[in-house]
């Protein structure tokens, strides 16, 4: 496990270098059917259109860029709920890098097809994030791959970063950014961008009610470790938090809140009715919790994170009939 550091915008900056080399900057969209429903100058920045469909490529490129010759000769290996094992295959493949993933046994259809379309090799196993997180690790130990952690890695905060540089580039003068939290790395890279750029624009995490690790850590200034997370948003479904990520919130982010499963679905909807965008869970998250605190925002100039649109038929079936 590589030595952790605090990423800083110096990091971020130069992650944009590798990061423009492979990927155009998503939309920053404000549909007024949005602004009308939420009450706020709303800011949604598309991640959801990545060629991964999420917000997570970003990291996965800059870490992969930066492996030795030797890690790179050795290969990759993870764990994931989807998307962050999708960001590492992606970016395994642009590098010429062989990629192990580990995801649950029940993960998300499409994002388990879309890594071995990558390139990568992938192992099912458990019934969670935090099952197949160990037996990954105990992998990379015994054969000496180079293990991705998904939130203990300076070089993945630092690529998400980039997508906050190109938020505040285009709208300066933001009163808040919000974003989803599952393990943390994007809400992270939205406090070390917002709060070096603009010190004065508040960052709001929002996080499942059903996976509240996280929020019950930044809360109690302890690392916690919650019960099985039981959210059809994936994404955020993780059950412990890690060392390199809540010290970050800790120090940074202004606040966050729990939205419940419900709120989640509404939100899926709401970014269909008003910005014509798919969101899965956890891409909606942010938009759930802007609905939830509207009376704070009210009139403010609010960024929403729309990190990812990989959500399956059934689930969206599931969704527009709730």
């Amino acid at each position: 496990m590589p030595e952790l550091w605090e990423p800083t915008i110096s990091d971020v900056f130069r992650a944009r270098t590798v990061v423009k080399r492979h990927l155009r900057p998503t939309p920053l969209i404000r549909p007024a059917a949005l602004d009308k429903a939420l009450g706020c100058e709303t800011y949604l920045k598309c991640e959801n259109l990545q060629p991964i469909g999420a917000f997570k490529i970003r990291g996965g490129l800059n870490l992969i860029s930066r492996l030795t010759r030797e890690e790179r000769a050795n290969g990759v290996i993870t764990a994931s709920t989807g998307n962050h094992g999708q960001s590492i295959a992606y970016s395994a493949r642009a590098f010429g890098v062989p990629a192990i993933i580990g995801a649950p046994e029940g993960a998300n259809p499409y994002k388990v097809e879309a890594m071995r379309n990558l390139g990568a090799k992938v192992i099912l196993h458990g019934k969670d994030f935090d099952e197949v997180r160990v037996l990954v690790e105990e992998m990379a130990g015994e054969r000496g791959y180079r293990y991705v952690h998904s939130m203990n890695e300076p070089l993945l905060i630092a690529g998400v970063a980039t997508a906050y540089l190109e938020i505040i580039e285009e709208a300066p003068d933001l009163d808040y950014i919000i974003v989803p939290v599952g393990g943390g790395s994007g809400a992270c890279g939205a406090c070390i961008v917002a709060k070096s750029l603009n010190p004065g624009i508040k960052v709001i995490g929002a996080q499942a009610e059903r996976a509240p690790a996280v929020y019950r850590s930044w809360k109690e200034g302890r690392l916690v470790e919650t019960g099985y997370p039981d959210t059809f948003a994936e994404g955020l479904a993780t059950r412990v938090a890690f060392e390199l990520p809540f010290s970050i919130l800790r120090k940074y982010l202004d606040d966050m809140v729990l939205v419940s499963e419900e709120e989640i679905e509404q939100a899926v909807v709401l970014l269909l009715e008003t910005a014509h965008q798919l969101a899965e869970g956890a891409g909606a998250a942010a938009t759930a919790a802007a609905r939830k605190i509207s009376g704070r925002i009210a009139g403010k100039r609010v960024a929403l994170m729309l990190s990812g649109g990989n959500i399956t038929v059934e689930q969206l079936r599931r969704v527009l009939k709730a």
